[in-house]
C-alpha cells in the first residue's frame, strides 16, 4: 500500500466570505439603536408638529412651530452663537491639544506626570467646573481679590463681549485633555524609524514635527475635529450653570435656547423643533467630515 498525501484544501474567496460573521449578529445592536435612538427621535419629530405646554394634551399644529422658529431672529442668533463656539473652540483647542499631545507622548517621567496633571479636568463634572470658574471670575471676590491685580477685576461674565470668549475658554479647559489623549495615542503609533531617518538627514525637531508628525496625525486630527465640532452643538450644562445664557442672550446657544423654550416658556413643540434642527446640523456636519476623511484617504492612495 502506498500512502497518499492529500493537499490541504484552500477555501475560495466566496467560501471564506461566507464563513465570516453573519449579518444577524448585528441585530441586537441595531435593535438597541432603534429603541433608544431612532424611536425617541421619531417622537421628537412628531412633537415638533404639535403645540404642547408639557401638561395639557398636545394639539396638532402642522408646521406652525417650524414657521415660528425659522421666522424668529432669536433662533438665528442662537444658531450663529453655536457656530462661533464651534469655530473658536476648534481654533483654540486643536493647536493646544496637538502640542500637549506631542509633548506628553514622550517616555520621560516628567512628561508622564504632566500627562496626568493635564487629564485632571476630565475627572470633574461640567457643573463643578462652571461653579468653580464662576467663583474665580467674580469681579469682587474672585481672582482680582486673591492676586490683587486690577486687570482681573472685570465683569467677565456680565460683559456681553467678554462672556462668549470666557465660555469658550472654559469649554476648552474642560475638553482639551480628552483631545490631548487622542493626539498622544496617535503620536505613539508613529514608527520611530521615521524620526531616526530624519535625524540622520539632519532634520531638527521643528522640521520633524511639520514633515512627519503632522502628516502622520491627519486622521487623528479629523477624528478629534469631528468630535470637537459635533460636540460643540451639545454644550448645555456648563453654559447653563456658568451664565444661564446671559448677559441678555450673549451666550444663549441653540441647545440652551431649546431648553429654555421647553422648560421655561413651556413650549415643548418649539423646543422639539430646535432639537430636530440640532440633530440635522450635527448629522450634516458628521457626514461632511466623514466625506472629507474618505476624500483625503482616496487622494493619498492614488497611484499606489
Amino acid at each position: 500500500m502506498t500512502a497518499t498525501l492529500e493537499r490541504p484544501r484552500v477555501q475560495s474567496g466566496a467560501a471564506s466570505h461566507r464563513a465570516g460573521p453573519h449579518p444577524l449578529m448585528a441585530a441586537p445592536a441595531l435593535a438597541f439603536f432603534a429603541i433608544f435612538a431612532l424611536l425617541p427621535l421619531g417622537g421628537v419629530v412628531v412633537l415638533s408638529l404639535m403645540q404642547w405646554d408639557g401638561i395639557a394634551d398636545p394639539a396638532w399644529t402642522g408646521f406652525g412651530n417650524w414657521a415660528a422658529a425659522l421666522g424668529d431672529p432669536a433662533t438665528y442668533h442662537a444658531l450663529w452663537l453655536s457656530v462661533q463656539v464651534m469655530v473658536f473652540s476648534w481654533l483654540f483647542q486643536t493647536p493646544v491639544s496637538l502640542l500637549l499631545g506631542v509633548l506628553t507622548a514622550g517616555r520621560s517621567r516628567y512628561r508622564a506626570v504632566l500627562g496626568v496633571l493635564y487629564s485632571l479636568p476630565l475627572l470633574l463634572s461640567s457643573a463643578a467646573i462652571a461653579i468653580a470658574f464662576k467663583a474665580l471670575l467674580d469681579p469682587n471676590f474672585g481672582m482680582s481679590r486673591a492676586f490683587g491685580i486690577d486687570a482681573l477685576a472685570q465683569d467677565w461674565l456680565g460683559d456681553p463681549t467678554l462672556a462668549l470668549y470666557v465660555v469658550i475658554f472654559v469649554i476648552g479647559w474642560q475638553f482639551m485633555p480628552f483631545h490631548t489623549l487622542l493626539y498622544q495615542a496617535g503620536v505613539r503609533q508613529i514608527p520611530a524609524q521615521l524620526y531616526e531617518a530624519a535625524q540622520i538627514d539632519g532634520a531638527g525637531p521643528v522640521r520633524q514635527f511639520f514633515h512627519i508628525t503632522l502628516p502622520q496625525l491627519r486622521y487623528t486630527i479629523l477624528t478629534s475635529s469631528t468630535l470637537m465640532l459635533v460636540g460643540s452643538l451639545t454644550y448645555f450644562d456648563l453654559v447653563f450653570v456658568l451664565t444661564g445664557g446671559g448677559p441678555g442672550d450673549a451666550t444663549r446657544f441653540l441647545p440652551l435656547d431649546m431648553y429654555l423654550n421647553g422648560f421655561s416658556n413651556n413650549d415643548m413643540g418649539r423646543a422639539s423643533t430646535l432639537a430636530v434642527l440640532l440633530v440635522v446640523a450635527g448629522l450634516a456636519l458628521s457626514l461632511g467630515l466623514a466625506r472629507l476623511a474618505r476624500f483625503s484617504r482616496g487622494s493619498q492612495l492614488e497611484g499606489v
